[in-house]
């Protein structure tokens, strides 16, 4: 008879109080951003069908909704907009008294604690859906990296703590960052959505924010989901101009992305945002009763944190500090 190994890993998953011990990721609320998307018009807030348990928000409806938020223990939000009159400039979005502006400030009044990001980009602000100018049928990439910048410093004059550009822009890292700087507003971070893939899990955030693209697609600004080396060197780029935290979006389907980041930049805090469909898609299993929510939306989020990363922006937050030990 062979001898029985010495080391028996099994010793340490018998029993709850050894495994929670011995575990190697753990999540707690500090982990999360939540988003939130603000309706200008009062009736344009409501529930989200595609989202169960999302609601786009009217400004009046911040105040209960950052109380909830708070006593759950979330630190941080991220908020979109829906502007009351889209136009093919988007110029809505860097109107210093445009819906984000007026939401950061009714929010920094309620909670000074609370840390705001907010998205920079066009997308949920002109006619046509896409994420920057058009000229000719194509995105101007520059002139769109000026309108980002006037949308940056709105933020940063209402009290937003990051911005977070989402456009995939080339170069809209240093442009934000020189403007911002330029504006005696060092103290205001960027957090980028530097490894943005065109993914077809936007399908629901579309939906509420009414932004999906009229015409044509997202690929020409957004990354394949086919390349990993891409990532990094996106990710190079952005580090190299300024940007405080880096971000990879969606996040399950790009656990290998997120793992790959974290290898190269350790020493930049990385997020990763479990994005509108990875949310709807667990939702629509657990209501069929196919899946068990809770048990589903914790092991998805460890996976996130297992891969790398620091930070999880997902409309989960508000029921995983349910979920949680206290």
């Amino acid at each position: 008879m062979s001898a029985l190994p010495r080391r028996r890993l099994r010793r340490l998953r018998d029993r709850a109080s050894i495994r929670d011990m011995v575990r190697e990721t753990k999540l707690s609320m500090s982990d999360f951003i939540y988003p939130l998307f603000i309706a200008e018009r009062p009736e344009d807030a409501g529930p989200v069908p595609s989202m169960p348990g999302v609601s786009r928000l009217g400004l009046d409806d911040l105040d209960g909704e950052i109380e909830r938020i708070a006593s759950r223990g979330i630190r941080a939000v991220l908020l979109f907009g829906i502007p009351a009159v889209k136009d093919a400039a988007g110029s809505a979005s860097h109107d210093e008294n445009g819906v984000i502006p007026k939401a950061i400030r009714r929010i920094r009044g309620l909670r000074d604690d609370l840390a705001i990001v907010t998205d920079v980009c066009l997308c949920e602000y002109t006619e046509h859906g896409h994420c920057g100018l058009l000229r000719e049928g194509r995105i101007d990439n520059d002139a769109t990296n000026g309108i980002l910048c006037r949308i940056a410093l709105a933020h940063a004059a209402a009290g937003a703590d990051l911005v977070a550009p989402s456009a995939m822009m080339d170069a809209m890292v240093a442009a934000i960052r020189g403007a911002l700087d330029a504006a005696g507003r060092s103290d205001v971070g960027i957090l980028s959505y530097a490894v943005k893939y065109a993914s077809s899990f936007y399908g629901p955030f579309r939906d509420a924010v009414a932004c999906a693209p009229k015409f044509g697609d997202r690929r020409g600004h957004q990354m394949d989901p086919a390349n990993a080396r891409e990532a990094l060197a996106e990710a190079a780029l952005d580090v190299a101009e300024g940007a405080d935290m880096l971000m990879v979006k969606p996040a399950l389907a790009y656990l290998d992305v997120i793992a790959a980041v974290r290898r190269r930049f350790p020493d930049h805090p990385l997020a990763a945002y479990q994005v509108s469909g990875e949310y709807s898609m667990i939702k629509a299993a657990a209501a069929n009763g196919w899946l068990d929510e809770r048990r589903v939306v914790l092991e998805s989020l460890l996976a996130i944190k297992r891969a790398g990363a620091d930070i999880i922006i997902s409309y989960f937050a508000k029921d995983v500090a349910d979920y949680l030990p206290q």
